[in-house]
């Protein structure tokens, strides 16, 4: 609870003390570039029509909930486009006089759109796309990142992994170059932690549908067999991206053992049954409004617009550069319902946070581990660290 107030309490205190500017006007948009893509395996992955710009209408009431104490007010312009649109979607948010996005988009086109809102001095907030080279030699100066990277998440997997003791890793990799750029990742955190690949197999894509009325009957054939004959391992780990296999791994392997990844315990940045650190009342609000459960790209949209309140109110300008100059320097933290305050890495813009570890059901464990140390902060032990980022965009 007392996490809960203390902005509101900071907010007070700015204006008894007389320390509040003028009140702002913020506008902000949420661009989400909507992809064809076959159906995920599981209905309950199915994306909700409203997925990211939830977490937009609830940034908003909570921006405008600490701001009005200073008469700031926060408004937020949701877009939804299939690729071909993007470029013109991004064009007339900025002559309608945005500057601050939240792009919901792959790689490629994140970085064009981040170009081109960087030409007229905007800021952009990457709220899903996980790939590593964005906060490598890939980086950009005007794009900081809220979801975590694909190394994030498989460092989070293998902090786990070590600490169970759980040293011996069948890795089984798609054959998309998505799945394979993950299980890439896995390989680094191995070396990274000190975990052994044992096997390192592909599982071939087949295209087609991954929903069919015998689909269970085929797998529970198939993946016994492609399965044996493993050199002895602790944990399977699934890398893919493109979600078409590991989520029948559980019960489904030749040898009984844990699957982790891409099925089983998976990486999340947030999820619906998430309870510790007061997230319980951020769930009662989000499900009040949208009547459905928490998606991660809900959660990713709601925390950089929350940035961008939280820098708001303590720099008191709506500049975009000036915000981006804020959240990236030791003034900024922000409270995100995850047990520690969170806070940007100013060599590549990445928002450290911890990374929850789901079983679908419940929060099993939560990364960085216990024991795992860093000079500077145990969240820098996920992802990459300064000196392993070739990003020069920041300096």
């Amino acid at each position: 609870m007392r996490r809960f107030f203390a902005p509101l309490l900071a907010v007070v205190m700015l204006c008894l003390t007389g320390l509040a500017a003028q009140a702002l006007e913020v506008r902000a948009a949420v661009l989400r570039v909507d992809y064809q893509r076959l159906l995920p395996i599981s209905r309950y992955d199915l994306k909700a029509e409203d997925s990211g710009f939830a977490g937009a209408v609830l940034a908003d009431e909570d921006n405008n909930t600490t701001g009005r104490f200073l008469g700031n007010t926060y408004e937020t312009v949701t877009v939804a486009t299939p690729p071909e649109g993007a470029d013109a979607a991004m064009a007339q948010l900025l002559a309608d006089g945005i500057r601050l996005f939240v792009v919901m988009a792959e790689a490629e086109d994140l970085l064009r759109l981040t170009k081109i809102a960087a030409a007229e001095g905007g800021l952009v907030f990457n709220a899903s796309a996980p790939d590593t080279p964005l906060r490598d030699q890939g980086c950009n100066g005007n794009l900081l990142h809220i979801a975590p990277s694909n190394q994030m998440m498989t460092d989070a997997v293998a902090q786990f992994a070590k600490w169970k003791k759980w040293d011996r890793w069948f890795l089984i990799a798609g054959s998309n170059p998505a799945d394979l750029a993950l299980a890439e990742s896995y390989r680094k955190s191995a070396r990274k932690f000190g975990a052994k690949i044992v096997e390192d197999r592909m599982f071939p894509d087949p295209g087609g549908t991954r929903r069919t009325d015998s689909g269970h009957v085929l797998v529970q054939r198939q993946l016994p067999l492609d399965t044996q004959g493993a050199s002895r391992h602790d944990v399977v780990i699934a890398a893919d991206a493109t979600d078409y296999f590991a989520r029948y791994l559980s019960y489904n392997l030749w040898d009984p053992r844990p699957v982790m990844g891409s099925g089983g315990l998976r990486p999340v940045a947030f999820h619906g049954a998430h309870e510790a650190w007061g997230a319980t009342q951020f769930h009662t609000r989000f499900e009040a409004l949208t009547r459905r459960y928490v998606q991660p790209d809900d959660y990713n949209v709601w925390l950089a617009l929350r940035v961008v309140g939280e820098a708001v109110t303590r720099a008191a300008t709506t500049d975009a550069l000036a915000i981006r100059d804020y959240a990236l320097s030791d003034k900024f933290e922000l409270a995100a319902f995850k047990g520690q305050k969170v806070t940007f890495r100013p060599w590549n813009g990445q928002l450290r946070q911890p990374i929850i570890l789901y079983d679908g059901m419940i929060t099993v464990s939560v990364s960085p581990q216990d024991g795992f140390l860093h000079q500077v902060s145990s969240l820098d032990t996920l992802g990459l660290d300064q000196p392993e980022s070739a990003c020069k965009a920041f300096q």
